[in-house]
């Protein structure tokens, strides 16, 4: 369910210009605990709390997988939510703690980060052996599952396929790596490992987005924008197929060939 805040705006074009109500993407801070410890602020869109939290929770390394979590629930007042560990499992909430909070749009940089994503990743499965046409057609099959894109225009959405091309979950939100979270949640809740799946995102391919598909064992990340470089040497490190303007019938393959079932030409 997609959320949205109404708000009268002055719509200025060459012919006309009028007040008119228009809809705009939701954003409210979200604060996830551990152990009573606040170890993180994420500015995102409200809805799918506790897939946001538990995605989050295994794409940043908190946990190995939706095992160690014992469930996530609402605390107090406001938008406070408290990840709550299986029995057995003991983490040091303070090792995690954020001194800021997460902006829709942030990221991390640097060479120490793709070396702190092959200690928490495991090696990425061999497959999915696919074709250039299966790739290409993610997009449109992304977009038309895109209700709050399609309501307000101010939403990115992640969805996980299957090799097949099936859409299994999407998510939207303000921000992109909120989305891939809210996906990766949703999905770890049903089956873990996630498996040989392609995730699509409906933007630029950013550092976050190829970690935390590493992170969470996803092998192939199509979007249909660019790629940037530190998300290419994170893909190429880790052996990850990674496809950006991934637009028509045509797509920019920076890592992973081998997955596509054919050489690219030179």
């Amino acid at each position: 369910m997609y959320r949205y805040s109404g708000r009268h705006v002055l719509k200025v074009g060459p012919l006309l210009t009028h007040r008119v109500e228009d809809r705009l993407v939701e954003e409210s801070p979200m604060e996830l605990r551990m152990m009573g410890v606040p170890i993180a602020v994420v500015m995102r869109t409200p809805g799918q709390e506790e897939d946001l939290a538990l995605g989050f929770a295994i794409t940043e390394g908190i946990v190995d997988g939706p095992q160690e979590v014992a469930r996530v629930r609402s605390i107090g007042t406001g938008d406070r939510y408290e990840l709550e560990l299986a029995e057995g499992v003991e983490i040091d909430p303070e090792q995690f703690r954020r001194n800021t909070y997460t902006s829709s749009s942030c990221g991390v940089c640097g060479k120490a980060s793709i070396d702190a994503v092959l200690v928490a990743s495991g090696p990425l499965p061999p497959g999915p052996e696919l074709t250039p046409q299966m790739i290409t057609s993610l997009p449109d099959r992304l977009r038309q599952a895109q209700l709050s894109f399609a309501a307000t225009g101010g939403s990115h959405a992640a969805g996980l396929f299957s090799p097949g091309g099936e859409l299994l979950v999407i998510a939207e939100d303000v921000g992109r790596h909120n989305a891939v979270d809210k996906a990766i949640g949703a999905l770890a809740r049903q089956r873990w490992p996630l498996g040989e799946l392609i995730l699509a995102v409906s933007g630029r391919i950013s550092f976050e987005i190829t970690q935390k598909a590493a992170v969470a064992g996803i092998p192939v990340v199509a979007g249909i924008s660019a790629a940037s470089s530190l998300a290419v040497d994170l893909a190429l490190e880790v052996g990850m197929t990674l496809a950006g303007f991934v637009r028509g019938e045509e797509m920019v393959v920076y890592a992973g060939e081998r997955r596509l079932g054919r050489e690219s030409s030179t």
